[in-house]
Order: structure tokens, then C-alpha cells, then sequence
């Protein structure tokens, strides 16, 4: 369900026919342009998404006879519609808006191009319609890497995270993030709006690190790249410590990188960090030092 009031305000909509509804039914983030609907035609008519009016759909209204009009427009809105929406800031003809009004469907008006339009409307709906989840952990963003940083309470997500704005990273969310799937292989972290820029410290408290590191500190939301999971150091557990196994871990239906690290005293958790991070853009860029490390040997026992 897409909530009109932020609708109406996230596309700079102007609203010519208001509707007793709250909330809207679009269950994709698709349009359509009821062109042939107007000349008559049915057989294929998504009406389940938001109608875009643009020049040649209202020219053609306007040049039919008021009857013929009014005949037409019943049929189309006889058809559970969302809402309408009319570009280029024209007004819809009298009756159009009447019917509407009866169907309780709201019209819009946007002053710009019907294409730059459609391309908002979709940016906001695959936006507003992507699947969701909260995860516990610090999201921060590291050399350009959006760095999910997971594990129990306590092992020093936070702290780890501190460091690294000190030394001149974001922090993006803490303690709670909220992910949505933007694409199939994209996830998108922010952090919730009543504790976005906020930061717990034990023994400390809460903190504001934007007021206390500035705004080039915080990132409203960005790309999960990379899962962090620590963990209190197992003597009796063996950690990879070549990496030439590239472990992954599933969120909402994507894959990305995860790297289990140990965390005992003596290990700069920021250094690792940003290490993973740099290492991570140098195998999207094809080189992977533990492969080329594995293929030197492999060189030097062949005699190569």
C-alpha cells in the first residue's frame, strides 16, 4: 500500500480530484498510459497500476464529442483504478474529473514531461514496493563499501565503527538497520529516522555523530557490499587464513561477500576493516591476492 500523502509530496503532485482513501493499492512499479483504453480497447488493460495521461491521451479526449467522452470515460473508470496522474500540468476536462470523483479515484497533476514523470514514478515505487527487512548490526561506509558489521552484543560493533569515523569514514546506521531489495542484486541499508545519526556507547551513552563529527561523517543510506560477522576469539575453531574460499550469505534473496572475523585484544577491528573493504574493490577489479599467491606456488612446484 502506497500512502498518498507521501506519494503526493515525493513526486511534487498537485491534486485535482481528492479521494476518500489514505492509502493506495499498487502492487507493482509499473505504469500505463491508457491511450487505447480511451479508443476502446480492453483485452490487455493493467489497471491494477497508475494511469499516466500525457499530450496525445488528452488531445484525444478533447477532440472527442462530450457524449462519446463521458461514454468512455465511465467504462475506464468502471475499472478499479489507483489513481490517475496528468502531465505537463494540463487540467483534465470537467466531466473526467466528475467521473472520477464518482469512482472515488484521485486524479494528479505533475508540470513536467510525461517521460521524466514515469521515470520518477517507477524510481519511487520500486523504492517504496522493494521487499524490507530490519537487521540487528552497523552498517558504515568504507572507501566507497557499504560494510554490514554483525555479531553479538557487546563483541564492539560500535566501537569498531567509531574508529572508523574517526579516521574519516560514514556511519550510515547503528545498532538497527533497515535493508530493502532494490534490485535482484542490490541491497540498500538506512538506518530508521528515530535513531538515524545516533550512536550507542557503553559506558558512554547515546551520541549524536553528526553534531559531534559533522555532516561529511553520516550517509542517509547506502549499498550493503560486504557482511562483517565478529565474534569472540575460539582457540578450538580454525579460521580461513587464506581466503581463497569466498564465503557468502543470503539477504532477501542476495548474495553477498561475508568474512567471519575473530575479535580478541591486539586486533585493530578499523584496520581490518578497511582492509576488507580495499580488498573487496580489488576482486571486483579481477585480482585476488590469495589466487595469485595459490597460482605462484602452483608455478613454482610445476617448475614453471
Amino acid at each position: 500500500m502506497i500512502p498518498i500523502d507521501d506519494m503526493v509530496k515525493k513526486l511534487s503532485l498537485t491534486v485535482l480530484s481528492p479521494t476518500t482513501k489514505t492509502e493506495l493499492d499498487i502492487p507493482v512499479s509499473d505504469l500505463n498510459r491508457p491511450g487505447m483504453q480511451f479508443f476502446g480497447f480492453y483485452d490487455f488493460f493493467a489497471y491494477e497500476r497508475p494511469q499516466v495521461i500525457g499530450k496525445v491521451e488528452m488531445s484525444y479526449l478533447e477532440a472527442l464529442e462530450p457524449e462519446q467522452r463521458r461514454e468512455r470515460l465511465q467504462k475506464y473508470f468502471s475499472y478499479n483504478v489507483p489513481c490517475v496522474i496528468v502531465c505537463r500540468g494540463m487540467t483534465p476536462p470537467e466531466d473526467f474529473l466528475e467521473i472520477a470523483k464518482e469512482h472515488d479515484v484521485p486524479v494528479f497533476q505533475s508540470h513536467i514531461t510525461t517521460t521524466k514523470l514515469s521515470f520518477n514514478t517507477i524510481t519511487y515505487l520500486n523504492n517504496m514496493l522493494a521487499p524490507r527487512i530490519t537487521r540487528h548490526g552497523v552498517l558504515v561506509n568504507v572507501y566507497g563499501e557499504g560494510v554490514l558489521i554483525t555479531g553479538e552484543s557487546g563483541v564492539g560493533k560500535s566501537e569498531a565503527a567509531l574508529e572508523l569515523i574517526k579516521r574519516g569514514h560514514q556511519l550510515v546506521a547503528d545498532d538497527v538497520v533497515d535493508i530493502c531489495r532494490v534490485s535482484e542484486r542490490r541491497l540498500v541499508g538506512e538506518s530508521p529516522e528515530m535513531v538515524r545519526y545516533f550512536m550507542e556507547i557503553r559506558g558512554i551513552g547515546i551520541i549524536d555523530i553528526k553534531a559531534m563529527y559533522g555532516v561529511g561523517a553520516v550517509v542517509l543510506k547506502k549499498s550493503i557490499d560486504l557482511v562483517m560477522h565478529l565474534e569472540k576469539w575460539d582457540n578450538t575453531k580454525v579460521y580461513d587464513r587464506l581466503g581463497l574460499t569466498e564465503e557468502t550469505i543470503s539477504i532477501l534473496g542476495v548474495k553477498l561477500p561475508h568474512l567471519l572475523t575473530p575479535v580478541r585484544p591486539g586486533r585493530n577491528l578499523a584496520i581490518i576493516i578497511e582492509v576488507a573493504a580495499r580488498n573487496l574493490s580489488l576482486k571486483r577489479m579481477g585480482y585476488s591476492a590469495a589466487h595469485e599467491l595459490d597460482k605462484r606456488l602452483n608455478n613454482m612446484i610445476a617448475g614453471v
